[in-house]
């Protein structure tokens, strides 16, 4: 069932952060917040349940161009400020982790490199497709035994006679990757790393989806596995990029959204929180009267509105082009960290009740489980603002 406490229709705003917004990042954010609202909150928690994702979501979305929108208009995308596409991912989490993990995979992961490596042939085909939710892409980078050090990937491609490659490999951890069109695959090549673009249905390319998760249960999630799979060089090669920094340029602009969509989460879960302590009676008076749960509450809000200034602040940088990748490294690492922490807390607030499918707690803090270590672990996040600050790397 939707969550009672579950359609809010303001975000929270203790330091006038929307005042920072322009017109059109407002609009944007509104318009998401109204989508969630209508077509997400009351049908989530069935899906969760399930195990499934709202595919029928996937075409509404393009329609209201949730997908790359900070992507050039002549590729069918909005073209507008990072910070507007933050707002987007904000609201899409609100409603849950899954659905904004599939517009970031798609955006940032499979349109970004299209549009950044590309060949304007390959960019004219896929991202207008993309970006209306025609396809659906997914990106195959982690693999069993590489998360963390994606350059040990065993995925190979070796080049064939005719200008053709062949793949052999297994990837982990896929999100959208049973229900894609194309997969953005990266592979050793004599060359160094290399990306590549595989279509559904070609031979010795598969993509069995995950079973029994306790996390991100509205999100599918698959393996990729390539056996002996040939492509074409000019349709599939991404041309521009060489080398581990091709992966690594996607998971910036990933991680980017995540900073922004954790707090949509946390958000939720605050909201519902503090209207349930207002409401919940014991001991003749509403529990939010009580000291212990106003300071579990404004640590809550303190912490949101902190996380709303950093992202606002590093999308700013990042429409100047000045921004660095440990800059959103600690966007991610902070406020996935205290979003997670909110949720916590949200669900003591709300006793035995916040386990329950009717509030939306729960499913928002497993969710974060795997928010808090995808897309680069908290632990690795660490580490690269410590070698940022002190020049010397510790985790190699």
């Amino acid at each position: 069932m939707a969550g009672a406490y579950a359609t809010f229709t303001h975000i929270t705003d203790y330091m006038g952060f929307e005042g920072l917004l322009t017109e059109e990042e407002r609009m944007i954010r509104e318009t998401a917040r109204k989508f969630v609202n209508a077509e997400v909150l009351p049908i989530i928690e069935k899906h969760a349940q399930e195990q499934t994702f709202p595919k029928q979501l996937i075409r509404k979305m393009g329609e209201l161009g949730f997908y790359g929108p900070s992507l050039p208009e002549e590729y069918g995308c909005m073209g507008v400020s990072n910070v507007a596409y933050g707002l987007l991912m904000y609201e899409l989490e609100r409603g849950d982790s899954g659905l904004r993990s599939f517009a970031s995979v798609q955006g940032s992961l499979v349109m970004w490199p299209i549009y950044a490596y590309g060949s304007e042939e390959q960019k004219k085909h896929w991202l207008p497709k993309l970006a209306a939710g025609e396809k659906v892409g997914c990106f195959g980078l982690t693999e069993p035994d590489f998360g963390s050090n994606p350059g040990g990937m065993l995925t190979k491609a070796v080049k064939e006679p005719g200008g053709k490659w062949r793949i052999n490999g297994t990837k982990m951890w896929i999100t959208n990757g049973t229900v894609a069109d194309v997969a953005v695959v990266w592979a050793q090549t004599e060359d160094g790393i290399r990306g590549f673009l595989v279509e559904k249905g070609t031979p010795g390319f598969s993509a069995p989806e995950m079973k029994g998760k306790w996390s991100l249960r509205a999100s599918t999630t698959s393996e990729l596995v390539l056996e002996d799979v040939i492509v074409d060089e000019k349709t599939s090669l991404l041309p521009h990029v060489k080398g581990l920094k091709g992966p690594l340029g996607c998971l910036t602009q990933a991680r980017y959204g995540i900073a922004w969509g954790a707090l949509g989460a946390a958000d939720a879960c605050y909201q519902c929180a503090l209207d349930y302590a207002k409401t919940r009676i014991q001991f003749d008076k509403p529990i939010a009267s009580y000291q212990l749960q106003q300071e579990k509450l404004a640590w809550m809000v303190t912490e949101l509105t902190k996380g709303q200034l950093l992202v606002h602040q590093l999308g700013r940088l990042k429409d100047a082009k000045t921004y660095t990748p440990a800059q959103v490294s600690m966007a991610k690492m902070n406020n996935v960290n205290v979003s997670l922490e909110i949720c916590r807390k949200a669900r003591t607030i709300l006793g035995a009740n916040g386990i329950l499918d009717e509030y939306p707690v729960m499913r928002h803090m497993a969710n974060l489980e795997s928010v808090y270590t995808y897309e680069g672990t908290h632990d690795m996040h660490t580490l690269i603002i410590g070698q940022e600050v002190t020049g010397i790397p510790a985790y190699r």
